[in-house]
């Protein structure tokens, strides 16, 4: 199943996500369960949030997935959804 992860960053949190993408970005590489992702933008076209999709067997993978993300772990986010996700197209 696919699940959708929606993280906004928490408020002036810019230089935490910045230190830490680079161990984000192998940690979506290593897990191998991400189909797609990208950051979510600000008015100014500044990172403030996430958008991944997961490919998971279980909701809880994708919530030991979340947990585990060096983003969480840094403390970036200000909230985080996970939502089942059905995709129509592409």
């Amino acid at each position: 199943m696919y699940v959708s992860l929606i993280a906004r960053d928490k408020p002036g949190a810019l230089d935490i996500r910045k230190a830490n993408r680079a161990e984000h970005l192998a940690y979506i590489e290593a897990t191998g369960i991400v189909v797609q992702a990208g950051p979510l933008l600000d008015d100014a076209e500044e990172m403030c949030g996430s958008l991944v999709i997961l490919d998971v067997d279980t909701m809880e993978q994708a919530e030991n997935w979340a947990a585990n993300d060096p983003y969480a772990k840094a403390g970036l986010f200000d909230n985080v959804e996970l939502i089942r996700w059905k995709k129509v197209i592409g």
